[in-house]
């Protein structure tokens, strides 16, 4: 096996780890208990999973520390293409994931943490501690919006370098430009439009979706094919 299908079959599990990890954290974990606006049904929701809460703070974790050698392995893969670019595509993928979404992660164990503090509750009354801890949830998704623009330009230098490689289907280049627009369609646009939060979720589940694991399982799939192939300088 050549020394650049290994890096690829590398980073296509690691970034099934991603995908699976930050899928399971964010839309069976919070998504399925905040609801916006109703600060006693989201606290209720957080108590009622708190396993499941906590497990979606660790698998975060695991999928941003991933991040990091995904991050790494990508500019292997693409730094004879373009070594400028393929250094700060890897750039705004560790700014992203490892450091602002990584950070924001204390927002979300702060949500937890404000309901079961026993000293916060000798002070505060159950409803000042319910808006506290929905108001670390929206602070959460707000972090979550701030490091998705930071990884939309990403995913967009990431696309071009794709299609400049010749190693991979420019198709791929441009689902991942798609999912570039799709990031910072999500992000901007709740900072100007929080009403539409439902359509702006969709068109980056859709675009994201399909770039990224597209992008995932060609990497797996072309990995164990016999023919050989490099990325051309």
């Amino acid at each position: 096996m050549t020394e650049q299908k290994k890096l690829t079959r590398l980073t296509g599990w690691l970034y099934l780890v991603v995908i699976v990890c930050a899928g399971f954290s964010q839309g069976a974990v919070r998504e399925s208990v905040l609801v916006t606006g109703d600060a006693l049904t989201t606290a209720q929701n957080i108590l009622a999973s708190e396993t499941l809460f906590r497990w979606g703070l660790i698998t975060d974790l695991i999928a941003f520390s991933t991040d990091i050698a995904i991050s790494v392995l990508l500019y292997l893969l693409l730094s004879s293409v373009n070594k400028p670019l393929a250094l700060i595509m890897a750039a705004f993928r560790l700014i992203a994931h490892p450091a602002i979404a990584s950070m924001n992660l204390l927002n979300h164990y702060a949500a937890l943490k404000v309901l079961q503090d026993p000293e916060l509750a000798s002070q505060f009354s159950p409803e000042r501690l319910y808006e506290a801890s929905l108001f670390f949830m929206e602070a959460h998704h707000m972090g979550y919006l701030i490091a998705g623009v930071v990884f939309g330009i990403h995913c967009a230098i990431l696309g071009y370098l794709l299609v400049r490689s010749g190693a991979f289907p420019k198709l791929l280049g441009a689902l991942l430009m798609l999912a570039s627009v799709g990031y910072l369609t999500e992000s901007f646009g709740f900072m100007l439009y929080p009403e539409y939060k439902a359509i702006f979720a969709w068109i980056v589940g859709i675009s994201a979706g399909i770039g990224e694991v597209g992008l995932c399982l060609w990497f797996i799939v072309s990995s164990y094919r016999r023919q050989e192939w490099r990325v051309e300088s």
